[in-house]
């Protein structure tokens, strides 16, 4: 079943004015470049950053007023805990850092888990000054062992950030790389696509570019579809990928959407109006648990799981879901300020001004990153182009399916990064060459830039010896990763350990 209205047609000439935030000191010669990125995301910045400070000439394109993707324009301003975020990640930590409030490492608060419904309405994360960096690399449990509450208390931190100062970060790097031009509210409207080569893109700022390499970093493979690729939608059923967990049919569930919101404290305690078009009962289902991740400043992040299922999403059309999450997310904060006095204290500061979504269409890849591969760990997978590592959950927010946690880190193959018969495509972002199953652990903001960190790399020694990108060869790739303190086994290297030591 495919669905009725994609983001793309709803986000279909929103910009066409070059919005150029960034003059390289060395500019292209004309509209001709080494790399193009579309889709400045996590990965789409790290393929951008990765290439750049490789020598090549980068063009991104980003049909948002802003960079950094779902990390800055939904909300989604916070790294969870896990293995692989060594390499561009650590340095934007570093950075985020010495800016007063910008960031913060993050521990448990409370949870339904050890304090019950009455207790919290979901999970609290709260600003915790005795951790490092260091501390977010880890998920998983050591061999043998379950993953007990305990467990998660000591183990289980992560990254939060301010997202206006992140973006800011991003731009910061690429500029200072001398070799990015930044082309905000653009995209392209037509790809020439000849024997397996994308030739050109003509843009909605009315230019003509080309490139000899391309990274898709647009969340749903949209490059990758306009250029012909062959995409997967939904779950897969049991007989494709031979997954275990998978349904025995394929149908068109994806995981869920969110509508982020932050609360602040206030002066005038009290349940904020809600419209009386929305009722009390909850209409869609029943309401769920919430994420609040703590600001440095005291600011709650709030994360509904999920808003909205994703396949509703999708037949709903991008406009028409937004407007239907924003009625939920009253609904709820009205529901969470009644259930639980304390919140009488905040008020809805902000909504995210975009919709957080998890999962999209996803490319036909050289190699299809699947469960087994997950359930393996990297210790028994027989790859010889690991390019980043994880540990995240089964993850699944209302598709249905198995949920869980990973044994141990898996690997994700170079290969998942490259089409089917594409020659100077890449696709760095959420819909890169997973599995359903396997997209729902491996699609966070750490492990997307390290897809586009290794995209950027493969992209550079492409241009320095003229190959093709399948042709690439993953000792070379995975040389220069290392070189950049991209981590590609378990456990960590004494000398990556060290590295890290130094915040």
């Amino acid at each position: 079943m495919k669905p009725k209205q994609s983001r793309r047609s709803f986000l279909k000439g929103v910009g066409t004015l070059c919005a150029g935030g960034m003059l390289p000191a060395r500019a292209a010669p004309g509209n001709r470049y080494d790399l193009i990125v579309v889709g400045v995301g996590s990965g789409g910045f790290g393929a951008a950053l990765a290439g750049a400070r490789l020598g090549l000439r980068v063009l991104c394109l980003e049909i948002a007023d802003e960079i950094g993707g779902n990390a800055v324009r939904s909300g989604v301003s916070m790294w969870e805990a896990g293995v692989g975020g060594t390499g561009f990640p650590f340095e934007i930590y570093k950075r985020l850092k010495k800016i007063d409030l910008a960031t913060g490492i993050y521990s448990f608060g409370r949870h339904i888990w050890w304090v019950g419904w009455k207790g919290f309405p979901g999970g609290e994360h709260v600003i915790d000054p005795k951790r490092a960096y260091r501390d977010t690399l880890r998920r998983h449990p050591e061999p043998g062992t379950t993953i007990s509450h305990e467990f998660r208390k000591e183990r289980w931190h992560g990254v939060v950030f301010e997202p206006d100062i992140y973006a800011r970060t991003l731009r910061r790097m690429l500029r200072e790389t001398g070799r990015v031009t930044l082309w905000t509210e653009t995209t392209y409207k037509r790809v020439e696509v000849d024997q397996g080569m994308i030739r050109a893109l003509d843009l909605t700022n009315g230019r003509r570019v080309t490139a000899s390499v391309y990274v898709d970093g647009t969340g749903a493979g949209y490059l990758s579809r306009a250029s012909g690729c062959t995409m997967l939608f939904g779950q897969e059923s049991k007989d494709r990928f031979g997954e275990p967990g998978a349904p025995d049919k394929p149908n068109d569930r994806i995981n869920g959407v969110t509508q982020i919101f932050r609360i602040a404290k206030t002066d005038s305690p009290g349940i904020e109006n809600v419209p009386d078009s929305i009722p009390e009962a909850c209409w869609w289902g029943k309401y769920p648990a919430m994420s609040a991740v703590q600001y440095p400043n005291g600011d709650y992040n709030c994360n509904m799981l999920p808003t909205m299922k994703g396949n509703e999403f999708w037949q709903l059309g991008y406009a028409r879901a937004r407007v239907e999450c924003g009625r939920r997310v009253r609904a709820f904060w009205r529901h969470v300020q009644k259930g639980w006095p304390e919140f009488q204290n905040y008020r809805i500061k902000s909504l995210a001004p975009a919709l957080g979504v998890r999962e999209d269409y996803r490319v036909l890849a050289e190699y299809v990153l699947k469960e087994q591969d997950l359930l393996a760990g990297i210790g028994n997978q027989d790859h010889e182009d690991i390019i980043t590592i994880a540990d995240h959950s089964f993850d699944l927010h209302g598709a249905g399916g198995r949920g869980g946690e990973v044994k141990a880190p898996y690997g994700v193959p170079y290969r998942c990064l490259i089409p089917m018969k594409m020659k100077n495509l890449l696709v760095a972002c959420r819909g890169a060459g997973f599995s359903s199953i396997a997209a729902s652990s491996c699609r966070l903001s750490r492990t997307m830039m390290q897809l586009g960190q290794a995209a950027g790399t493969a992209a550079a020694i492409a241009c320095e010896k003229h190959l093709d990108l399948p042709d690439v060869p993953a000792n070379a790739l995975r040389t220069r990763l290392r070189k950049q303190h991209v981590q590609l086994g378990w456990p960590t290297p004494p000398e990556l350990a060290a590295y890290l030591e130094n915040e």
